[in-house]
């Protein structure tokens, strides 16, 4: 028979509240918890018990955290009180993910700079704030039900902080690589989540170097930012809620592309609900146009390093209130030789083979803006829907402001759209202080 132990305060704090507050009020607190094991920490399982106040014979499930309940054990009484017990046997089947359904939002503004209707997919609002959450939660859940003991991710933030989320909620140790450019905010987001932070290189490619080294330890798993088929799996999820959500197809998807992981998902996804005819407009920025420069050479293209154009920090930064210059300048804020965008969550040097592929299958159209429009969209989609994005999604929203999606009807190379859906991917590497800075760099007003 397996050997019971007390409920560890991280384990007992991993519970949901309803959990905790059943625990505290009708069994007395956490020390009258016992835990099956051995077990990995906090790893996902079934709450098994029998509360006098309510003779059931397990507790229902949580909703969200995969605890599920047992119906096959009966209530075990210890005098005159019952026993909880929490019985581990891996992840259990019905495992719930870790991303949401977010809102799809038609949005009057944008539908009126685009002359058709024009539907947000907001993925900014997803728990960990991007779309990444889809592929690398379901990614990651399923290296935990094969043994994973600790998750390593390269990252030029938005995957970073998805493996990050996904390694608390699993309670598997977690080591974020990042480039240089990184931001602060990302830095310290990760740090608050618990993960190590590893600083490498100047793009993601470096990062990614140092996290397949670091990947070569025993019960350690590299978790992929964009390049794995179970990636492409979790983010294909997004179609299925738009199917839900519209019922019918609309006359194209817009999504920005980094390493191709969210193309690639859409593009599979598109297939599942018989919506392979929807053209996708993949959008980049220039110099972060891998995949752009990839579909023109019908090759894959490894681009000069990405970085941040060239700008002097420190003197745009004395003028701003608040923190000095020498507070703020980090390495994000610095430059180096090669090309150039402020769009570093779409710093992949050479975009996943798969994504390629995905043009010989499905109708994809490349297109790429500069940075200026990028920042402009971010600018005014503030101001038009009140949330703050970063510049990789700005290339997205530019197909609409900068009046791309209009020409492309004009051009032929789209029919006339009854409707359009714009993925808002996320916003996790961008605030206030930052945007200004951006505008300044590149003389919007």
């Amino acid at each position: 028979m397996a050997k019971r132990v007390p409920l560890s305060e991280p384990q007992f704090a991993h519970l949901s509240d309803r959990t905790r507050k059943w625990a505290q009020g009708a069994r007395g607190g956490r020390e009258d918890l016992t835990l099956t094991s051995p077990l990995p920490p906090l790893s996902r399982g079934a709450l098994v018990g029998a509360a006098p106040l309510t003779q059931e014979a397990g507790l229902r499930q949580e909703a969200g955290r995969g605890w599920q309940s047992s119906r096959s054990s009966r209530k075990q009484l210890a005098g005159d009180r019952a026993e909880a017990t929490l019985v581990m046997e891996g992840p259990p089947a019905g495992w719930a993910p870790f991303h949401r359904v977010t809102p799809l939002l038609e949005s009057w503004a944008l539908s009126r700079e685009a002359g058709t209707t024009v539907f947000l997919k907001c993925e900014n609002m997803q728990p960990a704030g991007s779309f990444k959450i889809r592929g690398i939660g379901h990614f990651c859940q399923q290296m935990a039900k094969k043994g994973c003991k600790h998750l390593v991710c390269s990252s030029g933030g938005n995957a970073g902080i998805a493996a990050a989320y996904s390694a608390q909620k699993l309670g598997i140790p977690a080591t974020i690589v990042l480039p240089e450019t990184a931001t602060t905010q990302v830095v310290k987001r990760l740090q608050g989540q618990g993960a190590e932070v590893l600083l490498t290189g100047k793009v993601w490619d470096d990062a990614n170097l140092r996290a397949q080294e670091l990947a070569k330890q025993d019960g350690w798993v590299n978790v992929p930012p964009f390049d794995h088929p179970l990636i492409w799996e979790g983010n294909a999820s997004l179609v299925q809620e738009l199917q839900a959500a519209l019922g019918t197809p609309p006359g194209a998807v817009v999504l920005a592309v980094g390493g191709g992981g969210l193309l690639a998902g859409v593009a599979a996804g598109l297939v599942e609900v018989g919506w392979q005819h929807v053209p996708i407009i993949a959008m980049e920025t220039r110099g972060a146009h891998s995949f752009n420069a990839a579909v023109q050479a019908g090759e894959l293209v490894t681009l000069p390093d990405i970085t941040r154009a060239s700008f002097p920090w420190s003197v745009w930064l004395q003028k701003l209130p608040g923190p000095s210059a020498g507070e703020l300048e980090t390495e994000d804020m610095k430059c180096a030789p090669g090309s150039t965008s402020v769009a570093r969550t779409l710093g992949a040097k050479t975009v996943a083979r798969r994504a390629l592929e995905c043009t010989r299958e499905h109708r994809v159209l490349s297109e790429v803006v500069g940075d200026a429009e990028a920042v402009s969209a971010v600018q005014r989609f503030l101001d038009d829907e009140r949330m703050l994005v970063e510049p990789a999604c700005g290339a997205a929203l530019a197909s609409i402001y900068s009046g791309l999606l209009g020409r492309l009807q004009a051009e032929g190379r789209l029919r006339p759209l009854a409707s359009v859906v714009v993925i808002v991917c996320g916003g996790n590497g961008i605030d206030s202080r930052e945007l200004q800075a951006l505008k300044a760099t590149l003389g919007l007003s």
